[in-house]
């Protein structure tokens, strides 16, 4: 199978970045420039996934390739890498960590037994367990991949209670600092990163994603807040002038009439 608009797609990446007749904008780009475009692109494909919008899904994900392209556009001008270069590395990866497709088929029966090779074979591609790049990814998505590395050897707990109980542990330490007539700014937020990471670790071991839960809880306040202003909004109320008790008498009226309509 041939990809004529994926080779023109490169073609117009490389005119972009053409040093005499290329696009300004593109031109003044780095790979170090481009980084939150690539981190923001991500994030708008994420979101439309979760709407479930195929349309949106395309377009977005045509944004992640174009940064990707670019990415390697640059690179290839320094003489690093090229386009060509990520391919060949990628498909030789795959190939290399599917053997059970391209080798010998019987190596893998189910997911979670080619999942295990998978994790078999990365091992032996890293000197180290732990890659620096795992700390700069969303923390709670960091926090989550740390712990399940961990687990891999048995350094975990071993029930969802022991993890229960690390994280009240940790809420208390936090609490006690807070207790401490001189307080430590820097322990404190070094008790609130322990405390992070071991909610971080409950939402593993209860099968959900720490970082996903946590955009849920995220969308569903902006959900319930919006709902907040129209409300106030309609009984010409002004919520900048509101107490907190009034805001928090809404905030709760807000959420009773939100339970009834999905009742409904």
């Amino acid at each position: 199978m041939e990809y004529p608009e994926f080779k023109r797609l490169v073609d117009v990446i490389a005119k972009l970045r053409h040093p005499i007749d290329g696009c300004p904008w593109d031109l003044k780009q780095t790979n170090k420039s481009l980084l939150k475009y690539l981190i923001e692109e991500s994030y708008e494909f994420l979101h439309a996934v979760e709407s479930n919008d195929e349309k949106k899904m395309e377009d977005e994900l045509g944004d992640v390739l174009l940064q990707v392209l670019l990415h390697s556009q640059i690179a290839s001008e320094r003489n690093s890498f090229s386009i060509e270069s990520v391919s060949k590395t990628l498909a030789d990866k795959m190939i290399k960590r599917h053997p059970h497709v391209f080798e010998d088929k019987s190596l893998a029966k189910d997911a979670e037994e080619v999942s295990k090779n998978w994790e078999k074979i990365k091992s032996k591609d890293n000197e180290h367990f732990f890659k620096e790049e795992d700390v700069y990814m969303p923390s709670l998505m960091a926090a989550d991949k740390i712990g399940a590395k961990s687990a891999k050897v048995n350094f975990d707990w071993d029930t969802v209670e022991q993890v229960y109980d690390k994280v009240e542990e940790e809420l208390g330490e936090v609490l006690q600092e807070l207790k401490e007539k001189e307080r430590d700014d820097l322990r404190i937020k070094e008790e609130i990163g322990d405390l992070l990471f071991s909610v971080a670790q409950l939402s593993r071991h209860l099968g959900h994603d720490p970082e996903e839960a946590l955009r849920d809880a995220n969308k569903k306040f902006i959900s319930r807040f919006s709902h907040m202003e129209k409300k106030a909004k309609s009984e010409n109320r002004d919520m900048m002038a509101m107490t907190v008790e009034q805001l928090e008498d809404l905030w709760q009226e807000t959420k009773k009439e939100i339970k009834t309509n999905v009742k409904r």
